[in-house]
């Protein structure tokens, strides 16, 4: 099994800067794209970031230019640092990341359990 493990979630005021960091263990043989999704109150689960093996990066424009998504291949871990945050980041952040368990198995889709993040005013 693969398990998705996040971490660094919590409360900060406006501004400031939070680093959440997602690592997956398990039985992993390629991890492909790894990411981080956010669901606010009554809103549907959007995506924040992402990042492929390679490093290439996607971003949603609400996050632009504020958050950075990175990874450490080694570590089988993703992170994403957040700054200038605002009210309206507050969310459940979740982890994402496409992994194959052998050589021969198709990549499957896995999620942390997700960390709320909350941004006072």
């Amino acid at each position: 099994q693969v398990q998705l493990v996040e971490s660094g979630g919590g409360l900060v005021q406006a501004g400031g800067s939070l680093r959440l960091s997602c690592a997956v263990s398990g039985i992993i043989h390629s991890i492909s794209d790894m990411g981080w999704y956010r669901q606010a109150p009554g809103k549907q689960r959007e995506l924040v970031a992402r990042i492929t093996s390679g490093g290439s990066t996607d971003y949603a424009d609400s996050v632009k230019g504020r958050f950075t998504i990175s990874r450490d291949n080694a570590k089988n871990t993703v992170y994403l640092q957040m700054n200038s945050l605002k009210p309206e980041d507050t969310a459940v952040y979740y982890c994402n990341a496409i992994v194959a368990t052998t050589r021969w198995d198709s990549p499957h889709n896995y999620w942390g359990q997700g960390t709320q993040v909350t941004v006072s005013s």
